[in-house]
């Protein structure tokens, strides 16, 4: 059998729910060592023995707190020291509470730096020497649409993730000579924990029902419906492939032709 990532290792942060999990699930799939990377080592122990092995791959997990980020980082640094070098980061982290960013204290927003941008770049700089001296790396982020469109209500959110759009593109460019690709998923409205969250609060806020705020928000979709964490992890698998080598310091949305339609 020959798989698209066969002997590729990878890091997933955010991995035991949603698309981190997803994207951990397909990546093993396509015949990845997958190590996931998030805070809650029962969550990450189930994830890990429920991964698929169609090539015996051996899977891992490294506990940590993503507020924590220098932590964090040191704990995949040692695993890094004890396991060896990894060819594949992808960067997820929860986004901050809703608001608007004029209501926002002004501390919120660097401290909702710290499980974003801070942690992806102590991240990056653990594992891109590794990277180097196999020129292959591929460096992936999770973020959202907002990189190319604000969305309303989601102050800190928008600001957090525009910035780690621009580092991202400003790492393509610093790292394409040495084979490493740096590109952005740009998730839409998707079927995760956060997105129902975010339907009951407006819904609260309104006096109406999470099912109405649903439908409200599908008609606005192109594509009518609301997206599958599996349709994410599709793209990140092939951006993490040797076909993917050409595409770098790309901002893809996967959002159903929402933004399209703006």
């Amino acid at each position: 059998m020959t798989l698209p990532l066969e002997g590729r290792r990878a890091i997933v942060c955010g991995s035991t729910q949603g698309i981190g999990r997803a994207c951990a699930e397909r990546l093993a799939s396509d015949g990845a060592h997958v190590t996931l990377l998030a805070r809650n080592p029962d969550a990450l122990a189930e994830v890990r023995d429920t991964l698929p092995v169609p090539l015996k791959q051996k899977h891992a997990w490294i506990a940590g707190d993503f507020t924590d980020w220098e932590g964090t980082a040191r704990s995949v640094s040692e695993f890094l020291e004890d396991r060896g070098e990894v060819d594949i980061l992808v960067n997820n982290s929860g986004g901050p509470p809703p608001g608007r960013a004029y209501d926002a204290d002004p501390a919120s927003f660097l401290e909702a730096m710290k499980p974003h941008l801070m942690l992806s770049q102590a991240l990056v700089q653990a594992v891109v020497p590794g990277m180097q001296a196999k020129k292959f790396g591929r460096i992936i982020n999770i973020i959202s649409t907002s990189v190319l469109m604000p969305i309303r209500g989601l102050g800190v959110s928008n600001t957090v993730r525009g910035a780690m759009g621009n580092w991202a593109r400003t790492l393509a460019d610093e790292l394409a000579g040495d084979g490493i690709t740096v590109n952005n998923v740009l998730p839409g409205f998707t079927e995760t924990g956060r997105l129902s969250s975010i339907f009951e609060r407006k819904a609260e806020k309104a006096g109406t029902t999470p099912e109405k705020i649903r439908q409200q928000i599908v008609n606005g979709i192109p594509a009518r419906r609301i997206g599958k964490p599996e349709e994410l992890a599709a793209l990140i698998a092939f951006l993490s492939s040797d076909d993917a080598g050409y595409i770098c310091g790309a901002s893809i949305p996967v959002d159903g032709g929402r933004l399209a339609a703006l």
